[in-house]
């Protein structure tokens, strides 16, 4: 880290005790930050740094529900809407027990960034809440998702905040989310919301949109070293909506998928991971990565397994923040892989990020690779905005098109640093920029 943000950087941490993922978030951000105070000064004087890293607004509530059974359940509710610079904060809700003030607000740190990257008109902020939906009834999630929005209406709206899904928040919880914001408002606004259902002012590719986003940037991170998918064997971790969509996109894109995961281990399919079956097991049955297996005969089940252990070309993190260890990271060099690109928030741990940089591999952070998920969400209220519909196709070119600018723009801003190659630094400096300009440009507020 430069010698001119360690200061910064202390008083950050003592005033967020605690808050180790944040304080990941923010260390990740500032090692690249050190070129652009010297080329800026006038950041430095006018403490931009120091204004992004305190959220505009951080909200806290209570949220009483009652289950099936008739017991009360009081569960945490968050919303930090952190920069507003570029437009309404935009970012996920995220529904799991994990869920604490340290995640949200490394969420919506990396999200101020992203959705810079992006070019469209959004700030960033993120929510959620330490609810779990898994094995709770369609009942008991519309029960607690009322209570969430009965207090979370008051913060939000299509020119102030406007949320989507997340882990734990899928169309489901967005319709019951949807809904109590209408009986409240009294108003049918559509671009409160994104990632609605198509029946009421959804957008078609949304729920593709980060997993085929991800393979759109793996496609032209390889095509920058003159390579491609097509005949590359890759690993995808997790199994969720990003994982299934990525895998998904890869396939279309001529890559090979042989693994992917879920909390309880992993799968390995040497032929490539049908996605027919996967999609049953994890999108209809919501079960467990092992069922997959019930219906592969020649594929295989590691319970607890590794997947990073796994021989590939290209490894892409799905599934939470810091999977990816710095172990890992040597063991898929070993491998041979090479390249890794995030479609998850934050999964590879800086010790795995230091070890990849090191090695020259095409290594991509979340804040550029998975952005495909937000963008669409803007081209989901541009679509309310106007009250028109796209078809897939057109949204799906645009998706790839804003994929590519972003690709373009991290590349470009590295060789500007002079760290040809490295989209962590590309991604960090052109987001900065973007939104400390936009700061500037507003005033001392």
């Amino acid at each position: 880290m430069d010698e001119k943000l360690e200061s910064v950087f202390w008083n950050v941490q003592q005033r967020n005790h605690g808050e180790t993922e944040f304080i990941q978030a923010v260390r990740e951000v500032f090692s690249s930050m050190g070129p652009v105070l010297s080329k800026y000064p006038r950041f430095s004087e006018q403490k931009i740094i120091e204004r992004i890293c305190e959220p505009e607004r951080q909200i806290i509530f209570r949220v009483p529900w009652q289950d099936d059974q008739g017991h009360v359940h009081i569960n945490r509710g968050f919303r930090v809407q952190f920069n507003s610079a570029l437009g309404p904060y935009k970012g996920g809700l995220r529904f799991h027990p994990s869920v604490n003030l340290s995640i949200i607000k490394f969420l919506g740190f990396e999200q101020i960034f992203k959705n810079a990257l992006t070019g469209l008109p959004i700030g960033g902020g993120k929510g959620g809440s330490d609810f779990c939906p898994k094995g709770r009834s369609d009942a008991e999630v519309m029960r607690f998702c009322q209570s969430f929005m009965t207090e979370l209406c008051r913060h939000v709206g299509e020119y102030t905040d406007v949320p989507a899904g997340d882990v734990g928040v899928g169309k489901r919880e967005i319709g019951y989310l949807f809904g109590q914001y209408k009986r409240i408002s009294n108003r049918y606004e559509s671009g409160v919301l994104t990632g609605k259902g198509l029946r009421f002012g959804g957008a078609l590719v949304r729920t593709e949109a980060t997993g085929y986003g991800l393979g759109y940037f793996v496609q032209e991170m390889l095509g920058a070293r003159s390579q491609s998918l097509d005949g590359k064997t890759c690993i995808v971790s997790g199994s969720g909506n990003v994982a299934i969509y990525a895998i998904e996109k890869v396939t279309q894109l001529g890559g090979r998928v042989v693994a992917c995961s879920d909390s309880s281990g992993y799968i390995y399919d040497k032929a490539g991971i049908d996605l027919p079956t996967l999609k049953q097991v994890k999108e209809v049955e919501r079960g467990r990565i092992r069922r997959y297996c019930e219906f592969r005969e020649d594929a295989r089940y590691h319970r607890d397994g590794n997947i990073w252990k796994t021989k590939c070309d290209v490894a892409l993190p799905c599934a939470t923040q810091n999977e990816l260890t710095g172990k890992d990271a040597a063991t898929l060099l070993e491998n041979g892989c090479i390249a890794v690109a995030e479609g998850a928030n934050m999964p590879t741990t800086p010790e795995a990020i230091e070890l990849f940089i090191e090695a020259g591999i095409a290594y991509a952070p979340g804040k550029a690779a998975n952005a495909g998920g937000v963008a669409t969400s803007a081209l989901e209220m541009q679509q309310n905005a106007s009250r028109d519909t796209w078809s897939f196709e057109f949204t799906d070119r645009k998706l790839a098109s804003i994929m590519k600018d972003i690709h373009d723009r991290c590349l470009a801003t590295a060789d500007e640093y002079g760290v040809p190659g490295n989209y962590a630094r590309g991604a960090n400096i052109a987001g900065f920029t973007s939104v400390a300009e936009a700061i500037e440009s507003l005033g001392l507020i």
